[in-house]
């Protein structure tokens, strides 16, 4: 079955400093900058429409964790997924800009039909962003990503 061209989503999260999140989606990430507000700003993010929405710090959730892979994931994260042949050059933007990662680039199902490459960053205000790539695209929504 083939799949319909993906419809951009709309995702509103929350920030405590705009100035912060222009710098880093913008600037780091080199997300657009769409309409704002001094409470809101809008984002293009490979697509789809995220809004940074200005929250008091003691406003800002906590994040719970899973264990993955022997890496404690965020629960509540958001990302992207990029081309295989891609994901180096965000790396590299990445670590120039001075990103630390939460969890460095690694594999997972190496040699399998899912593999794929992760990492994770947390923007300015704690909110954590995975970006991942699929060597075989086909396999986003596959069911069994290991071998047999």
């Amino acid at each position: 079955m083939t799949m319909p061209p993906p419809v951009p989503f709309h995702l509103a999260f929350p920030v405590t400093d705009l100035a912060r999140a222009r710098e880093f989606y913008g600037g780091v990430l080199g997300c657009r900058v769409g309409r704002e507000s001094d409470r809101w700003v809008d984002f293009n993010f490979y697509g789809h429409q995220l809004v940074a929405q200005l929250v008091d710090a003691e406003q800002q959730p906590a994040v719970a964790t899973n264990n993955v892979d022997d890496h404690a994931v965020p629960a509540s994260h958001f990302g992207a997924i990029l081309p295989w042949p891609d994901y180096p050059q965000l790396v590299a933007r990445l670590e120039r800009a001075g990103i630390p990662f939460a969890i460095e680039p690694y594999v997972r199902f190496a040699g399998c039909p899912g593999e794929q490459i992760t990492l994770f960053v947390r923007d300015p205000s704690g909110n954590y962003l995975e970006f991942k790539s699929f060597r075989d695209p086909k396999m986003l929504f596959a069911t069994d990503l290991s071998s047999d």
